[in-house]
């Protein structure tokens, strides 16, 4: 019989205090759990605040996903006003949240991702030297590349929104901050610049080329078609990563949620935005948000009876330690009763991309797959982003002034840079009664629920062979996989002592 472990695996390179202990059963991980370690208390500090401070607060939350979370406050807002905004106030809404994805995904995959390539535990593989060349910190030719383009195009937020992160131009009723039209015009020379280097350093191909591309047979014929094709940072991606196995690793539980993106009638007749759903590998269902909840009793907070809609939700502290069950400051979120994971591959197989369905059909979740779709999502949003600048009016309509909001519910969702993002708000009297926020990773980093089954990642995390149990990077791709960020999550508590046989801390 093997002997069972347990290691805890404290991490950096994420948003925030993220700790993972698993559970080793002859080189194998048989069980994993995902902690957030830190608890901030938001939604308590929203309580009695005027109705629209949480257009100030909350894109606090987050220092990469701010846009998101203002997103998110104002679309609820604009629910509880009973008020639509005006289409090109959507579309400026969208322009920008889109631009903190396009250069989220990137900045990800390339900045903290692929220095795990360097790790010395993939020294044989050919293409290690080469890895090094590209993806060493700081000093990586794509590493220095990305720090630079990517902060070319967060001027496009700095020129609607005045400021990134932590802008605050958007209001019930549309936007306060009106473009010009010499503002469109360099917001469009902006993104043309970026969508120019991104085709020729990460894709090594047109957009259009990519977009041709509709199952394995076909991405492998576009690998090895041109040398281009072969030497970008997409290609050298695929290579390697199916050369150190991931696309063997990390499978999860299969299913899969999106909120999809802020529309109205009159931008959707123009262009199709990814939408809303949730999905199995082989399904996929109308979303519908009355069938979210949150469980708590693996949480770091006062237990309630069964999961709750965020409408219903409670936000109680209670920090256990060591006693009882309870392990993580993060909340068990469920989608009729599913665990789900959501982010860049999820929106994949939602609106039905037929190159990541074929591959999920063949060979289910991978961190492979999942980071595949972050590095391709800009080819989805960069000519969404380009339609909208083209159709928008310069100086025109922005805003539709709301009455008073005294009373009222209401939600928004949208997808953040690392999936679905959620905010739930009353209003009583003026002020803030009721505020509940369900962020993505909340949704993939989630603890145990009632009925014991394991969070996105854990799932993830269970069944994978480590070759070094002093070293398992394995562990470490599936993670980074979901671009945890916890600070959207939970805040700060002292770590205790443990009784774990020993411990490994990722050090790269």
């Amino acid at each position: 019989m093997s002997e069972k472990k347990l290691v805890n695996i404290p991490f950096n390179r994420v948003e925030g205090d993220l700790e993972i202990r698993v559970e080793m059963d002859g080189g194998v991980v048989s069980d994993a759990w995902c902690s957030g370690t830190m608890y901030r208390g938001f939604e308590k500090i929203l309580i009695g605040r005027g109705a629209l401070d949480g257009l100030v607060i909350t894109p606090r939350i987050c220092g990469i996903c701010s846009t998101a979370h203002l997103t998110a406050a104002a679309l609820a807002l604009d629910m509880v006003a009973g008020i639509n905004p005006p289409p090109d106030a959507t579309r400026i809404r969208n322009i920008v949240l889109m631009t903190e994805h396009i250069q989220s995904d990137i900045r990800h995959a390339f900045l903290m991702f692929a220095p795990d390539f360097l790790n010395t535990i993939h020294k044989d593989c050919v293409l290690y030297d080469e890895a090094g060349y590209r993806y060493e910190p700081f000093k990586g030719k794509t590493s220095v590349e990305v720090i630079k383009e990517t902060k070319n195009v967060l001027e496009i937020i700095a020129i609607i929104g005045g400021q990134w992160p932590h802008s605050s131009y958007m209001v019930p009723g549309g936007i306060v901050s009106v473009p010009s039209v010499s503002d469109l015009m360099q917001c469009q020379l902006i993104l043309r610049k970026y969508r120019q280097w991104y085709e020729r350093k990460i894709l090594g191909c047109t957009i259009e080329r990519w977009e041709s591309i509709k199952n394995a047979a076909d991405l492998q014929t576009w690998l090895e078609e041109s040398k281009e094709h072969w030497k970008s940072d997409l290609g050298f991606f695929i290579r390697f990563a199916r050369a150190v196995g991931l696309d063997k690793i990390g499978r999860g539980h299969g299913s899969f949620i999106a909120y999809g993106y802020p529309g109205s009638k009159e931008i959707e007749q123009s262009q199709s935005i990814p939408s809303a759903g949730f999905a199995t590998i082989k399904e996929k269902y109308i979303f519908d948000q009355s069938k979210i909840a949150e469980e708590v009793d693996y949480s770091w907070f006062q237990d309630y009876k069964d999961g709750k809609h965020p409408f219903e939700g409670e936000t109680h502290p209670y920090a256990s330690g060591k006693e009882g069950k309870k392990y993580s400051w993060g909340k068990a979120p469920r989608y009729d009763g599913f665990p789900v994971e959501t982010g860049p591959m999820a929106e994949m197989i939602i609106n039905q991309s037929p190159l990541f369905t074929d591959i999920m059909t063949r060979n289910g979740p991978s961190a492979f797959l999942r980071e595949m779709a972050r590095l391709v999502r800009p080819t989805i949003l960069i000519p969404i982003m380009e339609k909208y600048l083209e159709e928008t009016v310069g100086d025109g309509k922005f805003y539709i002034a709301p009455e008073s909001i005294i009373e009222g519910r209401g939600f928004g969702l949208t997808q953040a840079g690392r999936g679905c993002l959620g905010h739930w708000v009353e209003i009583t009297n003026g002020s803030i009664s009721h505020y509940q926020i369900i962020t993505p990773t909340a949704w993939n980093a989630s603890p145990r629920d009632s009925k014991g089954i394991r969070g996105p990642i854990e799932e993830a995390l269970t069944g994978t062979e480590v070759k070094d149990i002093e070293n398992p990077v394995e562990l470490g791709h599936i993670i980074r996989s979901f671009d945890p960020c916890l600070v959207c999550t939970v805040h700060a508590v002292k770590k205790g002592q443990t009784s774990e046989p020993f411990r490994w801390r990722l050090t790269l």
